[in-house]
């Protein structure tokens, strides 16, 4: 499946879970791993890992399986990885302390991100 599907996809069923800051993050050309990061924030731990688990289960419905993920046990940061499609769910303190968008932003112009929603 491409890549712009599965992000629809994740998209659709993040939304439905509530997930909150949802945006897109062209990688392709910046990292080996993956070409789209999929970032969002879930409102605790519980959340975090509930995004997570049930964002996977519908992918794995619409035969899409990840290759991994990790973050279950810990809760503030859970990574779904679908080969060209990383998908990261963090608590709000998680992301703000990490921050991915700035991180992979480094040597992009403003608005390289892709899509953002809610």
């Amino acid at each position: 499946m491409q890549s712009k599907k599965v992000i629809e996809v994740a998209i659709a069923e993040l939304e439905n879970l509530k997930a909150k800051n949802i945006e897109v993050i062209d990688v392709r050309g910046k990292s080996s791993v993956t070409d789209y990061m999929v970032v969002c924030s879930g409102t605790s731990k519980r959340h975090v890992m509930s995004i997570a688990g049930n964002v996977e289960d519908e992918l794995k419905l619409q035969s899409i399986v990840a290759i991994g993920s990790e973050g279950h046990k810990g809760g503030d940061w859970v990574i779904v990885d679908l080969s060209d499609v990383v998908i990261h769910v963090l608590t709000e303190e998680a992301r703000e302390l990490y921050d991915l968008e700035k991180l992979w932003r480094f040597d992009m112009q403003p608005g390289t991100i892709i899509e953002e929603t809610k």
